[in-house]
C-alpha cells in the first residue's frame, strides 16, 4: 500500500473509518468530539469521515456527533443508560422543569432523563407525583411531592412496574403532564421499547395525560425497537438536545408536536 506523505490522514482513512465504525456501532451514539480524540485526527477529518460512512448508510448523523442505523439496538440496563449522555440528558431535565407549575399533578415514566427530572423536583410539596418507576421512587419518597405509585410486574432492565396490572390505578387517575422516556423513536414507527409490557404501560399512560411530553436526547431518534410504545401524534411535546434535521422537523410539526431544544 503506499502512503501519501502529504496527507496521511487520507492515507489510513479506511482502517480509520472501520475504527470509528465500531465505536459508534458499539456505543450507539458518539460526540465527534469524543471520536476526534480517540481516533487522534483533526475535527475536518472526522467530519469528512462521517459524511463518507453517512454516505455509505453505515450511520447517521445527528448535530454534534452520530448514532448507529441498527434498528434493532440493545438495551443497556438501567444503571449503564443512566451514565450515557448525561450532560444532555441534564440540560433536558432543566428545560423539562421549568415547564412545570405550581400544584400540577404529573406523571414520571422510567427512564434515566426522566429521573433526572425527579431529582430536580425534590422539595416541591406542591405537586402530586404518579410514576411506575423504583428509581424515581427512592429519589423522591419522603422529598416533597405527593406519591403515588402504580403496581405492576417489575421489570428488571428498566427497573419499571408495567404490564395490564397497571392499569387498575392509572384508568382511574388524570395527570397535567405525563414525562415519558423512550427506547427507540421513528420517525415511521413512534414511540418503540424492547418489552411488550412496558409498552402497554407507556401506551396507556400517554391517554390519560392532558399533555404527554417525551424527553428524549438525539441519539434516540432514527432507532426501532421491537414493540410499538406510541404515536408521534399522541405527543405533545419533544424536549431534546439538539436540532432535528429538516425532514425530522417537518414530521414533528405535522403530527403536532411542538420541539424544544434545550
Amino acid at each position: 500500500m503506499s502512503v501519501d506523505l502529504a496527507d496521511p490522514e487520507r492515507s489510513f482513512a479506511p482502517a480509520r473509518r472501520e475504527r470509528l465504525l465500531a465505536i459508534v456501532r458499539a456505543r450507539r451514539a458518539v460526540r465527534a468530539e469524543e471520536l476526534r480524540a480517540e481516533l487522534g485526527v483533526s475535527p475536518a477529518t472526522i467530519r469528512r469521515d462521517l459524511e463518507e460512512l453517512e454516505a455509505s448508510g453505515e450511520l447517521r448523523r445527528v448535530h454534534g456527533g452520530a448514532v448507529s442505523v441498527d434498528t434493532r439496538p440493545v438495551e443497556a440496563g438501567f444503571a449503564d443508560q443512566a451514565g450515557i449522555h448525561a450532560p444532555a440528558k441534564a440540560r433536558i431535565a432543566a428545560r423539562a422543569a421549568a415547564l412545570i407549575g405550581e400544584g400540577e399533578t404529573l406523571f414520571l415514566d422510567s427512564g434515566s432523563t426522566v429521573l433526572a427530572l425527579a431529582h430536580l423536583l425534590a422539595g416541591r410539596a406542591d405537586l402530586t407525583v404518579v410514576t411506575n418507576s423504583l428509581p424515581v421512587i427512592v429519589a423522591l419518597a419522603g422529598r416533597g411531592p405527593r406519591l403515588i405509585v402504580l403496581g405492576g410486574e417489575l421489570r428488571p432492565l428498566s427497573q419499571a412496574l408495567v404490564g395490564p396490572l397497571t392499569g387498575p390505578v392509572a384508568e382511574r387517575l388524570f395527570v397535567d403532564r405525563a414525562f415519558l422516556g423512550t427506547f427507540g423513536l421513528s420517525l415511521d414507527a413512534g414511540l418503540t421499547t424492547s418489552d411488550p409490557a412496558e409498552a402497554f404501560t407507556k401506551e396507556l399512560l400517554l391517554s390519560r395525560a392532558r399533555e404527554a411530553v417525551l424527553l428524549a436526547d438525539a441519539s434516540k431518534l432514527g432507532t426501532r425497537s421491537f414493540a410499538h410504545a406510541g404515536r408521534l401524534d399522541q405527543l405533545d411535546l419533544l424536549v431534546t438536545d439538539a436540532p432535528l434535521d429538516a425532514r425530522a422537523s417537518s414530521v414533528f410539526a405535522d403530527a403536532g408536536v411542538r420541539v424544544i431544544v434545550a
